[in-house]
């Protein structure tokens, strides 16, 4: 088998552009959805720091190792750990990751098609055509699933057959401002409406009573999901890395630029809450909690832009699911990219060949989740609750105690000249190591209820 090279394989042509796609990589629809309720429901501001602080704790430290495993070896992630042990078993971290990947999307295809298919809803709602709005809001109807998935998943094959450079990248670089332009405009027409300064309030005051050891790991496993770690997307971009780039650096913006758009999200989706309470639309269960994401998103924001004027619906409306639209496809980019590269590099097929055989195989999962998707909950607990952390907690291990932390200093090293007498070198190995890999090996226990079970032993 040839060896494929970096020059065949593709480069980023600029830190911006590898740094919107890594960025990319990590905004997605959790993001958007699920972050907001997250913090609303734990302590307001109190959560928000902890997410904050476990972010560069656990998820920068981890995001540096996948990026220096990714540019030392420039191979995707089963190649890569082929490359730094001849040990035959740790491959298999890297297939796992790759598998996690595949299987992650053949569901998040489904979930992305139905925020676009919403796009439409709202149109046709506000056009009069209710009977069809109603048909492309139903969640479950398998075969508007099936097409909106076919046209997602068209979308991503086509810009992953672009190649880094003029496909991943110049796609980023279009979809990360205009998401960003998006967020901001909206959040600027709901801080001035009814009942919004309420949903600022709730999002940002800080309850420290509700601070405890459950809400510090749920506020750790939603940095984790939310950083795109364990499931070598970010080896597979790292080693697109010129050796000129400071890889710290560059996680650190990339870290920086995932809370941002997280917190951004938070300051529409908590005001855009309050405001449709204000306008009647219930917001909160039985139990006199926010109500879960899912109906956050396809029930309670809908009802409100449904409320609005014609004008101010149709604008309001569109625009919202055109955002997570955008945020959709930016994730799917790169949960298509890493199986890719594993097939370019390790069977050296084009990468025309590879993205549609592989696009095309995912997309028949997805079209049986169409029609089923009360799958999506079994797959996401089993590769992305389960599946991430366990990625993580074994490239930990990998870096810290087989490649050794010496030597992804030394990969490190290229591009950050004063590596040797900063304080990351000192204080990287620590949390690689230990702090990284017990925090994240919690989380995992904690995912698949052990740590409940042991405790009701004793």
């Amino acid at each position: 088998m040839a060896e494929t090279t970096s020059t065949t394989r593709g480069n980023w042509n600029s830190k911006l552009g590898f740094i919107l796609a890594a960025a990319g990589s990590a905004v997605g629809l959790g993001n958007i959805w699920r972050f907001p309720t997250e913090v609303a429901s734990n302590g307001g501001g109190a959560f928000l720091l902890i997410y904050l602080l476990c972010c560069f704790a656990i998820g920068f430290p981890v995001m540096v190792a996948e990026l220096s495993i990714g540019r030392k070896t420039n191979r995707n992630p089963v190649g890569a750990f082929k490359a730094l042990s001849s040990n035959k078993l740790y491959p298999l971290i890297g297939f796992w990751g790759v598998l996690c990947g595949v299987m992650i999307l053949s569901f998040y295809t489904v979930v992305a098609g139905w925020t676009f298919s919403y796009v439409f809803e709202e149109i046709l709602f506000f056009t009069g055509f209710t009977e069809w709005a109603a048909l492309f809001a139903d969640v479950e109807h398998g075969v508007k699933n099936a097409i909106f998935s076919v046209l997602f998943m068209g979308a991503t094959v086509s810009i992953i057959l672009g190649g880094v450079s003029d496909g991943i990248e110049r796609a980023t670089k279009f979809l990360m401002p205009v998401l960003i332009g998006i967020l901001m405009i909206m959040i600027g027409y709901v801080a001035f409406q009814p009942g919004a300064g309420v949903g600022f309030a709730e999002y940002l005051k800080p309850d420290f009573s509700m601070i405890s050891a459950p809400l510090v790991f749920s506020a750790m496993g939603q940095a984790f999901f939310s950083l795109s770690l364990g499931m070598g997307a970010l080896i597979t971009y790292g080693s697109y890395l010129s050796k000129k780039e400071n890889i710290p650096e560059a996680a650190a913006y990339v870290t920086l630029a995932d809370v941002g758009i997280a917190f951004l999200a938070g300051l529409l989706i908590m005001p855009a809450m309050y405001m449709a309470e204000s306008f009647g639309v219930n917001i909160f269960n039985d139990a006199g909690e926010l109500l879960a994401s899912t109906d956050l998103i396809f029930q309670v924001l809908p009802a409100l832009f449904h409320s609005l004027s014609t004008t101010a619906g149709i604008i309001f409306g569109t625009g919202f699911f055109l955002l997570l639209s955008m945020a959709a496809l930016t994730s799917t980019i790169s949960l298509l990219e890493v199986p890719t590269s594993y097939v370019i590099d390790e069977f050296n097929i084009q990468r025309k060949k590879a993205a549609t055989m592989i696009g095309g195989g995912i997309l028949v999962i997805s079209l049986i989740i169409s029609f089923d998707i009360s799958l999506i909950n079994t797959i996401d607990f089993i590769f992305s609750t389960v599946g991430l952390p366990l990625g993580g907690f074994l490239i930990c291990y990998f870096l810290g105690y087989v490649w050794k932390v010496e030597n992804a200093l030394e990969e490190l090293e290229q591009g950050y000249t004063g590596l040797h007498t900063s304080l990351f070198k000192t204080i990287w190995p620590i949390f690689i190591k230990y702090i990284a890999p017990l925090a994240i090996l919690y989380n995992l226990l904690e995912a698949i209820e052990l740590i409940t079970y042991i405790q009701e032993l004793f």
